[in-house]
């Protein structure tokens, strides 16, 4: 069984395994894996004396300094010291924790050193030149490990056909770790003026491994000095770990609740991508097309309803398929709403914040383990804490 065969087969396991439930509903903490990126004898890139592996740990290290102060989060780190962990265990990591989010660190280079700014990675197949480069440079760290050509046996790091033949196994959380790349560019743009490169989508080992909502993060480029200055400073790496740790609490907030905010959050663009000089940019479908879905929902027998409603958002997924109990599982009603190039497919429809746990645990016993309550009203999306207080 090669790599690609044994990553699917580990993958599907791992999600079938997992539960994601919503914390209200349970005691557990929101658990957050940050995965500072390189490590040891693997420098990552380094440019002017700025070194990537050092900048990723710092920022790693006051994240989540800046997350434990909050008695309803845990933090695991796959490294808070200067050692090499290869790809694959820090998956392992973020799995065996059933972590509710993964968030890799890294910093970027550019063999012109002209380019700058900030983007985030959801995992993704691309043709994109400029995004296969960044996940073959990430990618290329399994050189390092003593047995890679048998660990990731009929994987190439300097292969195009081979980083473009990695599987999309993250399609069950694509939606919510798109929500979070998105937050985090948000704060990197709109709180610190940084350019914004966009979220975007790479085939990188790491992400692909992780069975919960995945992103990698890539701060700013080594390459451009003023850049790299920037991030090799306390008070870059200060203002960088408070715009993340902003951003996974406001997703938090969004998706489990949160007793003590302290962020006021900024409307959510969920196509926050912008075109520069070095990208053709694709945001988040794993099949082209150029024609634009359907914007609203499409069955709205059930979906219409003027007040608010609570659903159970079962999945997301770049295929339309018919709204009939066969293709859900035997599980109806089923409606669905085409957003930022995805089809989101809901279960269920009530005002009762009861009922729609219920349904909630129905999906999950069906097998939707990645499930989670979404609130509307008026047909306009809110956040489960806004319509508990309607």
């Amino acid at each position: 069984m090669n790599i690609f065969n044994r990553i699917k087969f580990l993958s599907i396991l791992l999600i079938f395994m997992s539960t994601t439930s919503l914390l209200a509903q349970t005691n557990s903490k929101f658990k957050v894996v940050l995965d500072a990126g390189h490590g040891g004898k693997d420098l990552g890139a380094n440019y002017y004396g700025f070194i990537e592996k050092n900048i990723a740990l710092a920022v790693a290290l006051k994240v989540g300094k800046q997350l434990e102060k909050y008695s309803d989060v845990q933090v695991i780190y796959t490294r808070k010291t200067d050692v090499f962990v290869e790809l694959i265990e820090r998956a392992r990591i973020a799995n065996r924790a059933n972590a509710n989010m993964f968030l890799s660190i890294h910093c970027n280079a550019a063999p012109r050193g002209q380019a700058y700014g900030t983007e985030t990675f959801v995992m993704g197949l691309t043709k994109n030149a400029s995004n296969l480069e960044v996940a073959k440079k990430e990618n290329a760290v399994i050189t390092l490990e003593s047995d890679y050509k048998m660990k990731y046996e009929g994987y190439d790091p300097n292969s195009p056909e081979s980083v473009i033949g990695i599987t999309l196994l993250q399609e069950e959380y694509l939606d919510q770790s798109i929500t979070i790349a998105t937050k985090i560019q948000n704060e990197y743009t709109n709180k610190l003026d940084r350019k914004n490169r966009g979220v975007k989508q790479g085939p990188f080992l790491v992400l692909n491994q992780t069975a919960m909502p995945s992103v990698l993060t890539e701060l700013g480029f080594l390459s451009y000095k003023p850049e790299g200055a920037y991030l090799n400073s306390e008070k870059g790496q200060d203002e960088l770990a408070k715009g993340i740790t902003e951003a996974i609490l406001s997703y938090k907030k969004e998706y489990y609740g949160n007793t003590t905010p302290i962020v006021d959050e900024k409307p959510v663009q969920t196509s926050a991508e912008i075109p520069d000089e070095t990208t053709t940019t694709t945001t988040t479908t794993t099949t082209t097309t150029t024609t634009k879905p359907e914007e609203r929902v499409v069955d709205t027998k059930y979906s219409d309803s003027k007040g608010v409603v609570f659903k159970v958002q079962i999945s997301a997924s770049g295929t339309k398929l018919e709204l009939l109990p066969k293709n859900f599982k035997g599980l109806e009603p089923i409606t669905r709403i085409a957003e930022n190039g995805l089809y989101k497919y809901f279960y269920g429809q009530t005002s009762s914040y009861e009922e729609a746990k219920q349904n909630l645990a129905e999906a999950k016993n069906k097998g939707y383990d990645s499930s989670f309550l979404v609130a509307f009203k008026n047909g306009k999306k809110i956040t489960i804490q806004e319509a508990l207080q309607q």
